[in-house]
């Protein structure tokens, strides 16, 4: 990874919103969460949402894709596993191995679907 890149990734996650929202989006899995959910989750407005989704998708920590009428937000945790790697590369002394936590190995996959579904029923009980 480059200093830049590393850079900016850091950046991203220093604001609070952001820092929860990606740590929302780790734990979520590969599947990742619909913004809608993601909002209502953290109590974050859409339009705020959006702006702290641009600043972490800018930074390459999370991806994007179209489902239906929502859009599906993952962590990537390719680049998220390259920042850490680039934090720890000359830990203990150049022995990265003796201090490194071992890679970022998400949970299997989840139905999107059925989350929005229930997400979706969510909405017309409420």
């Amino acid at each position: 990874m480059k200093k830049e890149k590393a850079i900016a990734a850091l950046a991203a996650l220093a604001q609070e919103s952001r820092l929860d929202v990606f740590r929302m989006l780790v734990q979520s899995g590969p599947d990742g969460i619909p913004a809608g959910e993601i909002g209502a989750k953290l109590g974050v407005p859409s339009p705020t949402l959006s702006f702290h989704l641009n600043h972490l998708k800018h930074a390459g920590l999370v991806r994007c894709r179209r489902d239906s009428r929502s859009i599906i937000y993952s962590a990537d945790y390719v680049a998220m596993n390259d920042l850490i790697s680039y934090l720890m590369e000359n830990c203990c002394r150049g022995n990265a191995e003796q201090c490194a936590p071992a890679a970022c190995k998400p949970p299997p996959t989840t139905n999107v679907k059925q989350r929005l579904r229930t997400a979706e029923r969510g909405k017309v009980n409420a």
